[in-house]
């Protein structure tokens, strides 16, 4: 049973949507360091918004975040013009 509660804790606190696009490996990956951004930022957020975390430094973390974010879609060679069908 404990095992079971650590589950539940563990997609609570770290959620994972599908992945719905064409299936190449690189686009996989770059969905999952998408998906940590995002659950990333709401924390960061959350911390700024409740006061334990300036402005200035919510701004600087989301900042390296995305650095971080773009510099793995470089890395995998993800092209960032849109598909021709959107």
């Amino acid at each position: 049973m404990e095992n079971r509660n650590l589950v539940d804790k563990y997609n609570l606190l770290y959620p994972r949507s599908h992945y719905y696009g064409d299936f190449k490996p690189e686009h996989v990956v770059f969905n999952a360091n998408l998906q940590e951004f995002a659950h990333q930022v709401s924390y960061i957020a959350g911390l700024q918004t409740s006061g334990k975390l300036s402005s200035l430094q919510a701004y600087k973390d989301i900042k390296t975040l995305w650095r971080q974010l773009k510099q793995s879609k470089d890395a995998l060679g993800i092209d960032s013009t849109p598909p021709a069908d959107l």
